[in-house]
């Protein structure tokens, strides 16, 4: 048991007493659930490639070790330097994504990554959580300023990312991205009549997407009429959530995540769902749940415009995020490839959410233990 005392002015003692343990404690949970389930669900694609069982495995527990280091180190960080880690990152990765469309590998027909050695980098997952937080800190700028044009320098920086994303192609992503930044915008004040207006830009480029991108639409048909195209992800999942019942086959006795294409990755809570049943699967809900609750409980005595916007952004990333997966998981949503957050295999989308799960500890930080209008030894969180 860590014991510091609250008199102790240190950097480690000043995080202990300010962060929040209990949304720390469930990150921690959710990372060490990834690794079981990743041991279950990966082996059987490990030898359908033709690689040693615990391939994959192995690489998640190095991903998922430098994943919670990484929740930890910006963690400790001030508001000021997670905005400043946002502001400086967010050029990067923009960067990085136009290089994919240069010199990334085609994978499905989408150029999204970077290959480095071994392992490849996918830009756009760090992205997130830069994007989020630079386009709080533009919007915040008007509450101290009105005379900066906040919103058109947001829905410029948002256009910017959004075309990006569409040339890859990543439409999931790109539906993510622009439900979190329209709420970000509602958020600081952004006009009725914008908001309409910003919605129908929406609903007219889905219609678009459809038109004239035949992958769309034939994702979007196969969603609301199955039998006009292949389905057989699908179909694998709904089997493998019918074969689990209530209570599942036991761990590692599944049978159709053997036939499931991306049971790691994608489709992995469809593996909890055969192998641990349908109460391990609500069980795991409730956890992202607490999560994302605990993130909303402190915008609710929030009062800085910056912490309030990047805070909001974030949690509403990661639970958008949740529910995308699992949506497309129970055939509620089209196919789409998004990752569990910190439980499905990857090491750009770990790195990623750990990232964005470290600046909201530190956006949240507080000292639950002075008085109000007192700060002795300047604990209250850094502007």
């Amino acid at each position: 048991m860590i014991a510091f005392s609250r008199t102790d002015n240190s950097v480690l003692s000043r995080w202990w007493w300010t962060v929040d343990r209990w949304m720390l404690a469930l990150v921690l949970a959710l990372a060490g659930v990834g690794i079981w389930l990743t041991l279950t669900a990966s082996p059987a694609v490990a030898e359908r490639l033709g690689l040693d069982a615990m391939h994959f495995v192995k690489r998640q527990a190095v991903f998922m070790t430098l994943g919670l280091g990484t929740v930890f180190a910006v963690s400790l960080m001030s508001a000021t330097m997670v905005r400043r880690m946002a502001v400086l990152g967010l050029p990067v990765m923009l960067l990085l994504m136009i290089a994919t469309l240069v010199i990334g590998p085609e994978i499905k027909g989408a150029t999204r990554w970077l290959q480095i050695g071994s392992y490849t980098l996918q830009p756009s997952e760090f992205m997130k959580p830069f994007f989020i937080v630079s386009t709080a800190w533009v919007l915040s700028s008007h509450f101290s300023d009105e005379k900066i044009p906040a919103k058109q320098v947001a829905f410029g920086l948002y256009l910017l990312v959004v075309s990006l994303l569409i040339l890859q192609p990543d439409f999931g992503q790109t539906i993510l991205i622009s439900t979190v930044w329209f709420a970000q915008m509602a958020l600081a004040g952004l006009p009725m009549m914008w908001m309409v207006l910003t919605g129908c830009v929406g609903v007219l480029g889905l219609g678009l997407g459809y038109a004239l991108l035949p992958h769309v639409a034939s994702r979007i048909d196969r969603f609301i009429n199955p039998a006009s195209g292949d389905t057989y992800q699908t179909d694998k999942a709904m089997e493998a959530f019918e074969a689990g019942g209530m209570l599942g086959k036991g761990p590692g006795e599944g049978a159709v995540k053997l036939h499931l294409p991306d049971a790691h990755t994608d489709y992995i809570f469809a593996v909890v769902g055969e192998e641990f049943g349908a109460i391990a699967c609500v069980l795991l809900l409730v956890l992202f749940a607490g999560i994302v609750v605990r993130g909303l409980a402190h915008l609710l005595e929030e009062e800085n415009p910056f912490r309030l916007l990047a805070a909001a952004g974030l949690i509403m990333q990661f639970g958008l995020q949740t529910l995308i997966n699992v949506g497309v998981n129970l055939a509620l949503l089209p196919s789409k490839g998004m990752t569990l957050p910190f439980i499905s295999y990857g090491g750009s989308s770990m790195l990623a959410l750990a990232i964005g799960m470290g600046m909201m500890l530190a956006l949240t930080k507080r000292n639950r233990f002075i008085r109000p209008g007192s700060d002795p030894m300047g604990w209250r969180a850094a502007e």
